[in-house]
Order: C-alpha cells, then sequence, then structure tokens
C-alpha cells in the first residue's frame, strides 16, 4: 500500500526549502509566494511543523545565529525530505497527467428516453 499525500503545509515548506536554507519568516514569505498568496502561514503553525519535520529527519538546522539579541535558525532538506519532496511532486504529477487524460476525452452526451429515462 502506498504512503498517505503530504499535506499541504507540509509539501509548501518542504518545496520552500528545496532550493536554500531559510529561516522562519523567510520560510513565510516563501510560502506566500509559491502559493500565490492563497497560503499565509502563522507563525505556531510555521514552527510547529519545523518542529514535526526536524523530528522526521526531513529537515534539518542549518545554521544558528543571534540577530538583535535573538537567536534565528535557518533549516534546509535533508537527504530525506528531497526524496520525500521528489516522491510527493511525482505523485501529483501523476494525479495531473490523468486528471487531464480524462479532460480531454470527448464526453458523449446523455439523452433522456421518453417517459423520463436516460438512454
Amino acid at each position: 500500500m502506498t504512503e498517505r499525500a503530504m499535506q499541504e503545509p507540509t509539501l509548501l515548506l518542504l518545496t520552500a526549502l528545496a532550493d536554500a536554507p531559510r529561516h522562519g519568516y523567510a520560510l513565510i514569505q516563501e510560502i506566500s509566494e509559491i502559493s500565490d498568496g492563497r497560503v499565509r502561514m502563522r507563525t505556531g503553525t510555521l514552527y510547529g511543523a519545523l518542529d514535526r519535520l526536524l523530528q522526521q529527519g526531513l529537515i534539518e538546522v542549518a545554521a544558528e545565529e543571534v540577530v538583535d539579541g535573538r537567536a534565528r535558525r535557518s533549516y534546509a532538506l535533508t537527504a530525506d525530505g528531497r526524496g520525500a519532496l521528489a516522491a510527493e511532486a511525482e505523485r501529483l504529477r501523476a494525479v495531473a497527467t490523468e486528471a487531464e487524460r480524462r479532460l480531454s476525452v470527448s464526453v458523449v452526451a446523455v439523452r433522456p428516453r421518453v417517459g423520463g429515462a436516460f438512454a
């Protein structure tokens, strides 16, 4: 049996980290950009998801620095995270391909019969 589909926040976070490590605020901005403004991840949701992804080994802390007296962590994809993102991208591509195939098939109109039943 295949694994279940990745939840959208996880997909967006991993996608945002696919090309470069980023810190929390940069991830929020990147997710908004990737989703064309449709998804605005809140801080609590972000850090909860980051903690979960760290525990799952899909991301890692790439750097820690102190900025204006506050600790700032940058996160990066691990090899497992890159693999999970690639697998999800392939799953989505296969679903989209099948949807496009089915949309391109001519739809035969259903004609009602005399008496109200369908042909």
